[in-house]
């Protein structure tokens, strides 16, 4: 295999791109940069910032294992790898990829969190609706649980997406790809209370295209609604592990156990794949298998 020029060299045409070819957000370019940045610091450390070749690899992923990453942390990693070897070889950089034969650490299989109905009830009345903030806040919370967002996707709205008449939003989410997303009533009666007393309160008179905006001006960071969700749910009685995508889980759950089909679950959810949207039927099995135990008089 021909070596590049440099590993640098080969991590910045990658990065270039996955933003202009391929159109990734940029959390995940931040992502692939990390995890390239990484690798780029043991190649200069350990053969002189070449890129790395198989045995480099196998090198690279047994120091991955040492420094305690977890197996979900290191299959991220190998996924970056192997786009990056991938991109390498269409463009004729190299004549075979050594990052195929890279073995894959084992997933374990988790049930995703989520919260039951009466958490979610809880949850949403702890905003603040008598300031402008709460008022956002509950919109926000409400919006996420009806809709299924990703946090990303939920601050990055645009006031042109949302079609409240109808009851649908437009949302950008991976890959720069759009998608309608229905909601329900209690989320359309909480986003026109923000709209109507909360939102021209906040931006006092500037102009935004987010739909959910702070005090000055700009929209809401997903770091600031995490720490404001983390509060809300300590106020609830939820002090472990409660973020957005708890909340995108819980959506997805209880759509299943209402129902509802696993492609329909996928288009809402934005998934390209249905092996990713497959995970929810764990949950779903769980619940029943607990229902069975329950309620069946030989359970």
């Amino acid at each position: 295999m021909p070596l590049s020029p440099s590993f640098s060299a080969a991590r910045e045409a990658f990065l270039d791109f996955c933003r202009i070819e391929k159109g990734l957000s940029p959390n995940s370019l931040l992502a692939y940069d990390r995890d390239l940045q990484r690798l780029e610091t043991f190649s200069n450390l350990a053969f002189d910032g070449l890129l790395p070749d198989a045995g480099h690899l196998l090198r690279y992923l047994d120091q991955l294992y040492r420094d305690g990453l977890g197996p979900r942390s290191i299959a991220r990693h190998l996924s970056t790898i192997r786009n990056l070897y991938s991109y390498l070889l269409r463009e004729g950089r190299i004549n075979e990829d050594p990052a195929s034969a890279l073995p894959a650490p084992r997933q374990p299989r988790k049930i995703p969190k989520y919260l039951n109905s009466t958490q979610v009830d809880n949850l949403v009345t702890k905003p603040d609706t008598s300031k402008p903030n709460g008022l956002r806040d509950r919109a926000m919370v409400s919006l996420l649980y009806a809709s299924g967002l990703r946090v990303s996707e939920l601050c990055a709205l645009q006031l042109s997406g949302l079609n409240l008449e109808m009851g649908l939003v437009t949302v950008t989410g991976k890959g720069s790809k759009e998608r309608l997303v229905p909601m329900g009533a209690e989320a359309i009666h909480d986003l026109r209370r923000y709209l109507h007393d909360a939102r021209h309160a906040l931006l006092k008179g500037r102009a935004s295209r987010f739909l959910f905006v702070t005090t000055r001006g700009g929209p809401l960071t997903r770091q600031a609604f995490w720490k404001s969700l983390r509060g809300y749910g300590r106020q609830s009685g939820i002090f472990q592990g409660l973020s957005p995508h708890v909340l995108r889980h819980t959506f997805a759950t209880h759509l299943l156990e209402g129902g509802a089909d696993l492609r329909s679950l996928q288009t809402l959810l934005g998934h390209a794949d249905i092996s990713t949207t497959q995970i929810y039927t764990h949950v779903a099995r769980t619940r029943l298998r607990a229902a069975l135990d329950s309620h069946h008089p030989r359970a």
